[in-house]
């Protein structure tokens, strides 16, 4: 494997040798797959564009990033950087590299956006983006050829799952009760997370390589921490939230995005205030680390992120007339 990885070290040092230029364009188009863009994104699809596309954004998202999250664990493929300091580390990463997360939730994410706009030109540019995006990981030193590889056949699979089986299992779900709807989602999330630690008890004798962590930190750059839960649960809590909001808004009327400009502006404003209470406000008071407690309550916080997202803000919304008040 390591005569593998060492011949695979030539591609990364081949893209950086392109030149200190692109680091900056490259930077931009890694930010397009990561989570603190779509943070940012997916609440603007689902309070001002279309609830529906948003919420098969969002599942798709917090789904490849459990997935993906389950397979880094169970592989333990290092980092470029971490294995040979010919490759600059031009981003700092803790987990695991195969798959290439950013290159799995790409190729899901901006496929189901191309998939709700229906249009040739958006498959076009959605590759296109998805495309640029794993080139910039190679590029940054943070990923193998093969990461990114993987992670786009697992965000392709996963985006063909999604196309098919999404509606008849929403059909299915929706004749369930409110309590059923929220218990089956709490299932899922908490049975991956017991996913997650089932890998993480098995790979107890795997050590990280002292090679690795030298150079991972050679530059001031992050020590691997590969293991780490605060992912998984973060992720799943978000699951859960947006789909117990879901649950609850449905009975409700739910919610719909039609209205003017102004008000789709004043939601989104609004919306992220509430997103910044609990996203940066309970990260304040609540415990941090990678303790039970702590991540019970890393699970609470996110799953108040997800179901302001889908309930909390919608129902803020109505209440001040910013969007049509949901038929009981």
């Amino acid at each position: 494997m390591d005569g593998f990885l060492s011949s695979l070290v030539a591609v990364n040092a081949a893209f950086q040798g392109l030149g200190d230029w692109l680091a900056g364009p490259m930077k931009f188009f890694s930010f397009l797959g990561s989570e603190d863009f779509f943070l940012i994104a997916l609440p603007l699809v689902y309070w001002c564009i279309d609830a529906a596309l948003g919420l098969r954004i969002g599942v798709m998202l917090l789904a490849s990033n459990g997935l993906n999250n389950l397979f880094k664990m169970a592989l333990h493929g290092p980092r470029p950087y971490w294995v040979n300091t010919d490759v600059k580390g031009l981003a700092s990463e803790t987990g695991f590299g195969v798959p290439s997360g950013h290159s799995q939730t790409a190729a899901g994410v901006w496929g189901i956006a191309a998939d709700g706009l229906k249009r040739t030109w958006a498959w076009v540019a959605a590759a296109t983006v998805v495309l640029l995006i794993g080139l910039s990981r190679i590029y940054l030193g943070v990923h193998f050829l093969h990461d990114v590889l993987i992670g786009w056949l697992l965000g392709g699979l996963t985006l063909w799952a999604f196309i098919k089986y999404w509606d008849p299992i929403a059909a299915r779900v929706k004749k369930l009760t409110m309590l059923n709807q929220i218990l089956l989602a709490f299932a899922v999330s908490i049975g991956m997370i017991l996913l997650a630690a089932l890998i993480v008890f098995l790979s107890r004798g795997f050590v990280i390589p002292a090679e690795w962590i030298a150079n991972a930190t050679v530059d001031g750059g992050d020590a691997p921490n590969p293991f780490s839960m605060e992912g998984m649960v973060t992720s799943m809590g978000t699951l859960f939230g947006l789909f117990a909001g879901v649950a609850w808004l449905a009975p409700r009327g739910g919610f719909h995005t039609s209205g003017p400009a102004w008000k789709r502006a004043l939601r989104y404003a609004v919306g992220l205030v509430g997103v910044a209470v609990f996203y940066f406000g309970l990260k304040l008071v609540f415990p941090d680390g990678e303790d039970l407690v702590a991540l019970v309550f890393r699970y609470i916080r996110y799953t108040l992120v997800g179901a302001w997202v889908s309930a909390g803000a919608p129902w803020i919304f109505a209440k001040l007339q910013l969007a049509d008040t949901p038929n009981r």
